[in-house]
């Protein structure tokens, strides 16, 4: 797949002042009056950051929350997910929101449904690693197979799958209005804290806009 996503190199020491230019504050100033009029109630702090429908991983009292917006398809969601789990281990803190956005063909919206469908038996983390570490072309026959090498009761989930399909596609079309309005161009794509970045970022830069976010964030507080 080609690159879709403007991206910007930041070295650590540029990561503020670069994403200055990329990035915007959660619901002031990401949007136009009209825009944000549309779609006030999906990017809602309360749905963007904490949908109910949307299990958390990592640290789900954590004081600070990084959404990713991702498609099992995507090559750029495979290679960041390790160093982001690894960011998000280390710190300890961080609730990690992770939002299908399946727009790389239907082979991603099955993957999407199969591992939404999963976490009616609390086993949505357990899928997600599953899939992500697919490194090929996904099939169906391949996406089931590493579900039930994940420890997915099959017979399940798709049981769950039928019986819960208007939520879960509820909850994908979600996904995809919010991604629409925060304006992202292609996966990955993320919000640290309460700001939007378009794009992949390393560790260090995963780190140090963790750390801004909570800068930000206990400032508000004063």
């Amino acid at each position: 797949m080609r690159d879709t996503i403007d991206r910007v190199q930041l070295n650590r020491r540029g990561l503020l002042s670069s994403l200055a230019g990329s990035v915007a504050a959660l619901g002031t100033g990401i949007l136009s009056t009209s825009v944000r009029a549309e779609t006030e109630e999906v990017l809602t702090e309360a749905l963007v950051l904490r949908d109910p429908e949307i299990p958390v991983a990592g640290n789900a009292s954590g004081d600070i929350s990084i959404v990713e917006y991702f498609d099992y398809q995507c090559p750029y969601c495979r290679k960041v997910d390790p160093e982001l789990q690894q960011v998000v281990h280390d710190d300890g803190k961080v609730r990690l929101v992770l939002k299908d956005w399946p727009i790389l063909g239907p082979m991603s919206v099955t993957a999407a449904r199969l591992a939404q469908a999963s976490k009616y038996q609390d086993k949505f983390v357990e899928s997600h690693d599953a899939l992500i570490a697919i490194n090929s072309k996904l099939t169906e026959a391949k996406i089931r197979e590493a579900l039930a090498a994940g420890g997915i009761d099959m017979d399940r989930l798709d049981r769950d799958l039928t019986s819960h399909a208007k939520d879960i596609d509820a909850t994908l079309m979600r996904n995809n209005d919010q991604a629409s309005a925060f304006e992202f161009r292609g996966t990955p794509s993320f919000i640290v804290g309460k700001f939007r970045v378009p794009g992949v970022l390393t560790m260090a830069q995963f780190t140090q806009a963790i750390a801004d976010a909570r800068k930000a964030a206990s400032v508000k507080k004063k």
